[in-house]
C-alpha cells in the first residue's frame, strides 16, 4: 500500500505523552495481557505468541517486533485459508493479538516520523481480520493514535496551493428517473412510534420518514474534507467494480483518502465503494454524529445489537436488486440515490440468482432489463423514490430494493430485528 503522506506526523517535540498514553489502556500485569485460545490454535503458533508477549514485558521492542509479525504471517495464512465464516474465532484472536503487540512496538520512541500511521494501519487491519481481544483494546489504541496524529498533523497544502475538494469532482449531468406519483414511496412527517407500527412495521410497508434525522449534526458537518480530517488516515475495504455481482468485482484495502483521491475527487474507469461497512465501529469519532431511530426500539433486539453501516461512494455506485433479512433504516446525509422497492410477494417475478452465495440477488438489471431472458419481470409492481439529505427510508425485512448514487453519496444504514 503506498504511503499516504496526509499521515505523517510532524517531527516529535517534548516528552513521548504517546506512549504513556498507551500503556495506561494495556491490561495492568503481565498474566492479565494474555488470551485463552483454546485447542483450535496450534501449540507451536501459542508458544510463538508467548514469546512475543515475554519480548514485550522484557522491553525487546525490535526482537517483539520481528517475532509479532511472524505471528502474523501465520495467522494471515489461516485467515485466508477456505471460507471466511469456517474461521475459528481463536485464529483472528491470535491475529489481533499479534496486531496489537507490533502496533505498540512501532510506537516506541525514539520512532520514525511515519510509525505512528503505520501502527493505526496495523490496528485497523486487526480491526478488520482480527476479533475483540481485552475489551476492545484496538479500537481504543487506534483512538490514541488518530487523535496524536490529528496533533501534530502538518498542513496538507501551502496558502496558495489549490485543495481537492467537492469542486473537482465531475458535475456533468447524470440521467435522474422519473418518480411516477403513483408509484413513488409515501412520506411522513415524525409519525408516533404506535402510527409507525401499526401502518408501517406490522404490514412491511416501505415509507420515508421526514424530521428524523435533519437535526443530526452529520447533516451540516460531513463534506470531504471533514471526512478526510477525521477517518483519512484509517483502513477500510473497498469494492472496486461497477456491481458486485459481475465477474470483474474485486475487493481491497486502502485509506479513505486514498479512496476519496482515486475514486471520488479523480477521473477513474473504475468504480470504488465503500458500501456496507461497519465505520462506525471502528471510528467511533463519526458515530457521535448520527443517532438511532427511535423507531428501532420496536424490535425486539437489544440497541447493542443494531448494525450500523456505511455506504461512501461516488455516483454511479449500484446495488444490485436484493433482499436483506433484516428491517433497515436508510439515511441519507450527503447526496441523492434513485431507490426502487418490490415486495417479496413478487419475489417469482425478480428471477433470484440460484446459487446460494447470491440467492438474495436479483439476475435483472432493472433500469435496462432483458425481456427476453426476464419476461415476467415487467409485470413486478414496484415503489421508488429519490432519497435526498435527511429522508430516513424504512426498507422492511427482505424486501426487494435496487440503489443508484444519483451524486456523491453517504448514507447511513441501520439493520435491526
Amino acid at each position: 500500500m503506498a504511503e499516504d503522506t496526509h499521515c505523517a506526523e510532524a517531527p516529535l517535540a517534548g516528552a513521548d505523552t504517546l506512549w504513556e498514553a498507551l500503556r495506561v489502556l494495556l491490561p495492568p500485569t503481565k498474566e492479565a495481557l494474555w488470551l485463552d485460545l483454546g485447542e483450535k490454535v496450534e501449540s507451536g503458533t501459542v508458544k510463538l505468541l508467548q514469546r512475543a508477549a515475554e519480548l514485550f514485558h522484557r522491553g525487546l521492542w525490535g526482537e517483539c517486533l520481528q517475532a509479532s509479525e511472524a505471528v502474523l504471517d501465520y495467522a494471515w495464512e489461516k485467515l485466508n485459508t477456505g471460507p471466511w465464516r469456517d474461521v475459528d474465532k481463536a485464529w483472528r484472536q491470535v491475529y489481533a493479538f499479534g496486531c496489537l503487540l507490533k502496533a505498540l512496538c512501532l510506537c516506541q520512541p525514539p520512532r520514525e516520523a511515519s510509525a505512528v500511521a503505520s501502527a493505526l494501519r496495523v490496528c485497523d487491519m486487526g480491526l478488520l481480520m482480527g476479533a475483540a481481544i481485552f475489551g476492545d483494546i484496538l479500537i481504543k489504541i487506534a483512538a490514541v493514535l488518530q487523535a496524536h496524529l490529528l496533533s501534530r498533523k502538518r498542513p496538507d497544502h501551502s496558502p496558495g496551493q489549490e485543495q481537492p475538494s467537492t469542486k473537482k469532482i465531475r458535475r456533468d449531468p447524470v440521467p435522474v428517473p422519473d418518480v411516477k406519483v403513483e408509484r413513488a414511496v409515501p412520506r411522513l412527517r415524525c409519525p408516533s412510534l404506535q402510527h409507525f407500527r401499526e401502518h408501517f412495521l406490522d404490514p412491511g410497508r416501505p415509507v420515508i420518514l421526514e424530521g428524523v434525522a435533519d437535526h443530526w449534526p452529520c447533516m451540516k458537518k460531513w463534506s470531504l474534507e471533514y471526512i478526510r480530517e477525521i477517518a483519512g488516515c484509517r483502513t477500510v475495504p473497498v469494492e472496486v467494480g461497477s456491481r458486485y455481482t459481475d465477474e470483474d468485482w474485486s475487493q481491497t484495502l486502502m485509506t479513505v483518502n486514498e479512496f476519496i483521491n482515486k475514486y471520488i475527487v479523480n477521473e477513474t474507469e473504475d468504480v470504488g465503494y465503500l458500501a456496507q461497512h461497519q465505520l462506525f465501529d471502528q471510528i467511533p469519532e463519526l458515530k457521535h454524529d448520527i443517532s438511532i431511530p427511535d423507531y428501532c426500539c420496536l424490535g425486539s433486539g437489544e440497541e447493542d445489537e443494531i448494525t450500523i453501516n456505511a455506504w461512501f461512494g461516488p455516483r454511479g455506485t449500484v446495488s444490485p436488486l436484493h433482499q436483506d433479512p433484516h428491517q433497515n433504516f436508510l439515511v441519507q446525509v450527503i447526496g441523492r440515490k434513485y431507490i426502487q422497492l418490490y415486495s417479496p410477494l413478487d419475489a417469482g417475478a425478480l428471477y433470484p440468482h440460484e446459487s446460494h452465495l447470491l440467492h438474495n440477488t436479483s439476475q435483472v438489471d432493472v433500469e435496462n432489463p432483458d425481456l427476453e431472458r426476464f419476461p415476467r419481470f415487467i409485470e413486478a409492481p414496484f415503489l421508488s423514490c429519490i432519497l435526498s439529505p435527511g429522508d430516513v427510508l424504512f426498507i422492511p425485512v427482505k424486501y426487494w430494493h435496487y440503489v443508484r448514487a444519483l451524486d456523491l453519496s453517504f448514507s447511513v444504514s441501520f439493520w435491526w430485528s
